[in-house]
């Protein structure tokens, strides 16, 4: 298992020196705002009155965008082949749960300013957030990083668990009952996060806070139904891989529909809980009880499909390992209705 020839790694590393790239502009940012600056910060943003949250949140963000540098390497060097699997699994799927909504979201918001919106408008603020430039720069960074750090991972994923994901849903062997079990709670679960995020996509301020409700803009509309878009591809693929749905599909469709979907509704679930109780402080500012509700039930929906990734995976490598050595007994016909049952000779009477 290497990380092929040094001719075919030029381009990974010209894609891990793109990602770091992209990582300072942010950096240098949330740096300077925690040394004082209020570089891109209007002189009445909330922002200057939540210093000490503030700052507590912005370290925190370092932590996390620093931690894709550290992705980048590990992705792109022989040595990162040999670390634990969750080791590099997990913090992957929370900076593709966090990435994946932006990378779509901002496009979208982007197009919908040219083309004109019918949206309603944002209230007028007398307390703006950031510069709008700041957005511009920092998601730019964001999404650069999402295009180089999801290359690598698609690459590296190739290289070491290429031959679990090789297939079609169709050749996977029956699902038993605890998978369709939990595929159906995720399902279920999906519903509240992805019905609750198209409300508000669609304008309606039902279980929103009444300065949420009263101050949201266009862009705020789009975000909304990415995250129900999103709450519902996790589900889709927890189906479809429970179930052994539209066989003809390759395995590796439902498998990434279950990691952006799942890694996005469980992340920005917490991000946006942690963001509520971080930088509001009055009773009409404050998330309300549905808001509480629907960030909790993504975390625990996300957090489901982790679990089923892994009983997945875990039993795929068994069967695969049982493959190569030639010691998978026979599947009957009766326990896969898929597999022609045998022709037996006539009996003869004696």
């Amino acid at each position: 298992m290497t990380l092929t020839t040094p001719t075919r790694r030029r381009p990974r590393t010209a894609l891990r020196a793109v990602a770091i790239t992209a990582c300072l502009p942010y950096l240098c940012l949330k740096a300077a705002w925690i040394a004082g600056s209020h570089l891109g910060i209007p002189d009445h943003s909330v922002l200057l009155a939540h210093r000490a949250h503030i700052a507590t949140a912005n370290t925190a963000s370092i932590l996390l965008d620093s931690c894709v540098v550290v992705l980048a390497y590990l992705l792109t060097r022989p040595w990162g082949l040999r670390v634990q699997a969750w080791l590099l699994a997990l913090p992957m799927w929370i900076a593709t749960g966090l990435l994946a909504p932006v990378m779509t979201g901002y496009p979208l918001q982007l197009l919908l300013h040219t083309v004109g919106s019918t949206a309603k408008p944002a209230a007028p603020s007398t307390d703006p957030f950031l510069d709008t430039w700041v957005f511009a720069v920092v998601y730019t960074g964001f999404i650069v990083q999402g295009l180089a750090l999801g290359t690598l991972f698609t690459l590296y994923a190739r290289d070491r668990w290429g031959h679990l994901l090789r297939g079609r849903i169709g050749e996977l062997p029956p699902a038993t009952a605890g998978p369709r079990r939990a595929a159906v709670t995720v399902a279920a679960l999906s519903l509240l996060p992805a019905g609750a995020h198209l409300l508000w996509a669609t304008g309606s301020g039902r279980g929103l806070s009444p300065a949420l409700a009263e101050g949201r803009s266009a862009d705020q509309y789009v975000l909304e139904a990415v995250f129900a878009v999103f709450a519902l591809m996790g589900a889709a693929g927890a189906l479809m891989t429970a179930f052994r749905l539209r066989r003809s599909l390759p395995l590796r469709l439902p498998l990434a529909l279950a990691w952006l979907g799942s890694g996005a509704t469980a992340c920005w679930g917490g991000w946006l809980w942690l963001s509520a109780l971080t930088t509001t402080d009055g009773a009409g500012e404050g998330p309300t009880l549905t808001m509480g509700l629907t960030y909790a039930v993504q975390m625990i929906t996300g957090t489901l499909v982790v679990v089923m990734g892994t009983h997945f995976f875990t039993e795929r490598g068994r069967d695969r390992g049982r493959d190569r050595a030639g010691t998978r007994p026979p599947v009957h016909p009766s326990v896969d209705p898929s597999v022609d049952p045998p022709v037996h000779p006539p009996v003869r009477k004696p």
